[in-house]
């Protein structure tokens, strides 16, 4: 089965369907659009509900009693993320559970924002969800496609933030901090949203693979796959949006 998509999201990478082109699907069925649509629902569902449990416990309790909840659901997300990026048949199994871990993550997150900046997440959500319906829309009407240059300047631009960002992580044990991440001047805002940008752009990489993994007739368990690696992006792109907007109130 030959690849058809490039993705810049690490959970949706190009050889994913070269390593399941192998696999039977004629007892679990095939992937399909709708399918993975309502993997996706279930998926921003469970992360809502979850997050919405720290949120009402940091509200009512402190944030010294879901720091537990916090840190290990960041450290959780990521240890099960990385699992379901190398096997992609656990994905039906392990997508849920991941939810639940990122929304413990976005729960402490919003709660301590919100207290920072009162209104902050009701917007930064309400974009989210915007840019996610703008650019479905735009994709469905075929007025942006996935095209090879598309890709390769999203995958580019997302490798580079990644590196910048974990060069900082690293750097920040030695105490340096490199500038524009938390920078809340012309520079560092300019940064926000180029990399919320380029965080929207991955979205039409993820409708890509998804519309590629339902036409070649990827395995069933594909569609939790392909609903994880949406999911991904969506909170990668709410938390930018997040830093943005803060550093627009910091100003």
């Amino acid at each position: 089965m030959e690849m058809m998509t490039r993705s810049g999201n690490p959970a949706l990478k190009e050889n994913v369907f070269k390593r399941v082109e192998q696999a039977p699907v004629a007892q679990e069925g095939v992937m399909t659009i709708q399918g993975t649509v309502g993997k996706v629902a279930l998926l921003l569902l469970t992360v809502v509900a979850s997050g919405a449990l720290v949120w009402f416990r940091s509200m009512s309790e402190g944030f010294a009693v879901i720091a537990t909840m916090f840190y290990g659901g960041a450290i959780g997300g990521f240890i099960v993320s990385l699992i379901i990026i190398f096997n992609q048949r656990l994905a039906p199994v392990l997508a849920l559970p991941y939810a639940v871990l990122e929304g413990l993550v976005l729960g402490g997150i919003s709660a301590f924002m919100e207290q920072i900046y009162p209104g902050i997440v009701s917007t930064a959500t309400v974009l989210t969800f915007g840019t996610f319906a703008a650019l479905l829309a735009t994709y469905q009407s075929g007025l942006i496609r996935a095209t090879g240059s598309f890709r390769r300047m999203v995958v580019s631009a997302t490798g580079a933030i990644a590196i910048y960002y974990l060069l900082s992580f690293v750097l920040s044990f030695f105490g340096m901090n490199l500038p524009l991440i938390h920078d809340s001047g012309m520079a560092g805002i300019i940064f926000s949203l180029i990399v919320v940008g380029v965080a929207a752009m991955n979205l039409v990489l993820d409708f890509d693979f998804i519309e590629q993994g339902a036409r070649q007739g990827a395995p069933k368990y594909m569609e939790w796959y392909g609903a994880f690696g949406l999911m991904v992006t969506l909170v990668w792109l709410y938390i930018e949006l997040l830093r943005l907007l803060a550093k627009t109130r910091r100003r």
